[in-house]
C-alpha cells in the first residue's frame, strides 16, 4: 500500500480536522421512530419527522405515520450499509479522493463567484469528505476579497442548529465527539453573526451526508439538522425574496448509490449538485445554470 498523503497547515485546529478520533456514535429508535403522534391541529418542523412523529408535511398535508416507518427502517439498513463501506475506504484512496474533491471546489467558477458561503466543518469521526482546504481557502484570502464563512453549531438534540461566521479557526472550539464548533461569542464578548440574521443572502452551502444518488436524494445520519436548517434558510430566501443558495454535497466515490435507492419522505431536501472525486455533478436547474 502507497504512503498516505497528509496536509499539514500552519494552524493546528487545521491540522486536527484530518486526524482520525475515538468516537462513540448513540443511535437511539427515538430518532426515527415515533414515540409521541402529535395532534393534527399542531405545527412542527418538519425536519423533525426523524425525532418525534407529526402528521402534517411541510405543504400541510396530513402524513400517515404508519407510512413512514418502512422508509425509516430502510434509511436505517442504508446508512448501515454505507459506514460499513466507508470505515473499509483504504486510508490512501480516502486521501485522493478527499484532495480531487477539494480541488474541483476551489477552482470552481461557481465557488469563487460566492460572496457568503456555508459550509460544514469535517469530522474524521464521522468519516465525512474533508473540507479543511476549502475552509482555509476562504480564511486566508486577503481580508479584502474574503468570502463571509458560517460553519455549523449544533444547539440541542432536537434537530436545531445555527451556522454562525468565523472569520479564523480559532473562532473553533471543541465539542462532542471533539468536532469543532464556533463558539457563540468572539474572544471580545460579541456575539457571532447568525446567518439567519443576515442582512445578505448566502450563495452556497457546502452540505456533508452519507449518502447520495444522481437524482439529488441525500441521506443524513438521522439527526434532521440540516434537512431542519434548510427547510427555515429556503423559507427566509422566499421571504426577503433573495436568490435560493446552491446546495453542494461533498461525496466519496463509496457514498454515491443508484438513483432511487435512497429512500425520502416529504421532509428531505433534495441537494441541487454532488462533487465527487470524478468532479461536478449537476442536477437541478440551477446547477446545470451554473456550469453555462
Amino acid at each position: 500500500m502507497g504512503a498516505i498523503a497528509i496536509h499539514f497547515y500552519p494552524n493546528p485546529k487545521l491540522q486536527t480536522m484530518l486526524l482520525p478520533r475515538k468516537a462513540t456514535h448513540l443511535v437511539c429508535k427515538a430518532k426515527e421512530v415515533a414515540h409521541i403522534i402529535l395532534s393534527p391541529t399542531i405545527r412542527c418542523s418538519a425536519a423533525n419527522v426523524s425525532r418525534t412523529m407529526v402528521t402534517m408535511n411541510k405543504d400541510g398535508i396530513g402524513v400517515d405515520p404508519h407510512e413512514l416507518e418502512p422508509i425509516f427502517e430502510q434509511k436505517r439498513s442504508l446508512r448501515s450499509k454505507v459506514r460499513k463501506a466507508l470505515k473499509t475506504m483504504d486510508p490512501f484512496q480516502r486521501s485522493q479522493e478527499d484532495d480531487a474533491i477539494q480541488n474541483t471546489v476551489v477552482e470552481s467558477l461557481w465557488f469563487k463567484a460566492s460572496k457568503s458561503v456555508c459550509a460544514y466543518i469535517s469530522s474524521p469521526a464521522l468519516l465525512e469528505v474533508d473540507t479543511s482546504k476549502i475552509i482555509s481557502e476562504v480564511l486566508c484570502s486577503p481580508a479584502e476579497e474574503r468570502k463571509k464563512l458560517y460553519v455549523p453549531r449544533v444547539e440541542d438534540r432536537n434537530s436545531n442548529m445555527k451556522m454562525l461566521m468565523i472569520s479564523s479557526v480559532d473562532d473553533l472550539i471543541e465539542k462532542s465527539m471533539n468536532i469543532l464548533e464556533p463558539a457563540l461569542v468572539d474572544s471580545d464578548g460579541i456575539q457571532r453573526e447568525d446567518v439567519m440574521q443576515s442582512s445578505d443572502p448566502v450563495d452556497l452551502f457546502i452540505l456533508p451526508g452519507l449518502a447520495f444518488d444522481k437524482s439529488g436524494s441525500r441521506l443524513g445520519r438521522s439527526g434532521g439538522y440540516y434537512d431542519l436548517f434548510l427547510k427555515n434558510y429556503q423559507e427566509l430566501t422566499k421571504m426577503k425574496r433573495w436568490k435560493q443558495p446552491l446546495l453542494i454535497a461533498l461525496s466519496y466515490s463509496v457514498q454515491i448509490i443508484e438513483e432511487g435507492a435512497i429512500p425520502v419522505t416529504p421532509f428531505d431536501i433534495p441537494v441541487d449538485a454532488l462533487v465527487s472525486p470524478a468532479g461536478f455533478i449537476p442536477i437541478s436547474a440551477a446547477a446545470l445554470r451554473r456550469c453555462e
